[in-house]
């Protein structure tokens, strides 16, 4: 048997309890990705029980909007890249000389990557790489713009697909975290080699 649900306060309007619901269960949604977000930092092993009683409700209400791990950890990952998104949009990358803006993309981008590694560990073999790549469009979209200003300015090569300059920048990041992860690279010391090797890798000959 379904329960009732609770009575809206007096003198409110007909038709005002969907709305109500609909503001209450996003209320509830930003409360468990927020509080998901800070348990998968603290443990990516974190158990939903745990993270439903961080957020402050209980373990039926996460369910109903989050019946997996997978869904959760999808939510708490499209959060994070939107935040991520918002952050690079604040950069100066369509502007000048399209080196100069690769390279403060790379530098912007390790400092977010590195916040949010965290979320690769709490995901591995959770969500599918495919996935991972989807929730990080926005971002890449960012990269290719980039990429192009700079085969127009002759800086970066044309011999090769976008689409591979692209993944090459996505993959290399990627990799970077997992190398400082397993320790073989100074975390201080990634965004140089990132940017002297994506610089060397994606640019012309005659620009290097």
């Amino acid at each position: 048997m379904t329960a009732a649900s609770p009575p809206l306060p007096t003198g409110t309007p007909p038709g005002a309890a969907e709305p109500r619901r609909r503001a209450d269960a996003e209320r509830s949604i930003a409360s468990i990705v927020a509080a998901a977000l800070d348990c998968f930092r603290k443990d990516p092993n974190v158990s939903l029980s745990a993270v439903a009683g961080a957020a402050g409700v209980s373990r039926v209400t996460l369910y109903a909007h989050f019946p997996s791990r997978e869904d959760l950890l999808d939510a708490v990952l499209e959060h994070s890249v939107e935040q991520a998104d918002a952050a690079l949009g604040a950069q100066v990358l369509d502007e000048g000389p399209a080196d100069e803006a690769f390279s403060l993309l790379v530098r912007s981008g390790w400092r977010i990557l590195e916040r949010h590694a965290f979320l690769l560990a709490a995901s591995q073999g959770v969500i599918a790489p495919a996935r991972h790549r989807r929730h990080h469009e926005k971002v890449l979209a960012r990269v290719e713009r980039v990429l192009v200003r700079g085969q127009e300015q002759g800086v970066f090569r044309t011999d090769l697909p976008l689409s591979w300059l692209v993944t090459t920048f996505y993959s290399l990041l990627h990799a970077a975290a997992a190398e400082a992860d397993a320790r073989h690279l100074k975390v201080k010391d990634v965004p140089d080699i990132l940017d002297s090797t994506l610089s060397s890798m994606l640019r012309t000959p005659a620009s290097s």
